[in-house]
């Protein structure tokens, strides 16, 4: 039987400033996406509201657009995928083995209070199967409670974008929060690589998670590690 694996994208397309563009980071998306497609495994995509994914124009441009994010682009296919996502209410939590939550700055508005993707989490986690995020994706996991009332994220190791990698993106003003400080606030044992920007994942039983673009492909490769042990 196959395995199946839900992405989680944004539909927000702007910070405060609707002039300020933002969207989904492709990279995220398409990096993980074919580490699962070589498996063979079934894939989906859902957002907060359903509907249209936009996306992180600075992530589109050299030296960032890369061979997956290219494929990508020019296949109208998989274009299509982020113009008709799935609103949480057409998923069922039960079919997917793992849940992948993709970054980009738009997922800090409208990730972290969506019941939608909350419910859907949780129940992924609640009945054994896999909690992946990479980048900004780990804004989603704020506010996931279990059905005990505790945080999914209390006293879990995770990583996610870090408030240093914030300021050397020249982004952190703009910001509507400090993710790195919100996760801390509710008792995630958060942790960062040495150096921003460099690949990192942190793997703590079922929860996998990336701290930046350059971490989707491991942590999709630890994802399907974990599915095939």
């Amino acid at each position: 039987m196959s395995r199946r694996i839900l992405h989680v994208v944004t539909n927000r397309g702007h910070y405060d400033d609707p002039g300020h563009k933002t969207g989904l980071w492709l990279s995220e998306l398409s990096h993980a996406w074919d580490v699962f497609a070589a498996q063979g495994y079934r894939q989906d995509i859902v957002s907060p509201a359903g509907g249209p994914s936009p996306l992180e124009p600075r992530a589109l441009t050299w030296p960032l657009l890369d061979a997956s994010t290219r494929a990508w682009l020019n296949d109208p296919a998989r274009m299509a995928l982020l113009e008709r996502t799935a609103a949480p209410d057409h998923i069922y939590p039960d079919a997917y083995d793992a849940i992948y939550v993709t970054g980009g700055h738009g997922v800090m508005w409208d990730f972290p209070d969506s019941a939608g993707l909350q419910d859907i989490t949780r129940r992924i986690w609640e009945r054994g199967a896999i909690v992946s995020t990479v980048c900004h994706g780990y804004c989603g996991l704020l506010n996931v409670r279990l059905s005990d009332g505790r945080l999914l994220v209390e006293g879990r190791r995770l990583t996610g974008f870090s408030w240093i990698e914030e300021i050397l993106a020249g982004v952190a003003k703009h910001m509507p929060y400090n993710a790195e400080a919100e996760m801390k606030r509710r008792g995630a044992r958060y942790g960062k690589a040495l150096l921003p920007f460099v690949p990192h994942i942190v793997n703590d039983d079922r929860l996998v998670t990336g701290q930046n673009p350059s971490s989707a492909k491991a942590t999709a490769r630890q994802v399907v590690k974990m599915l095939k042990a």
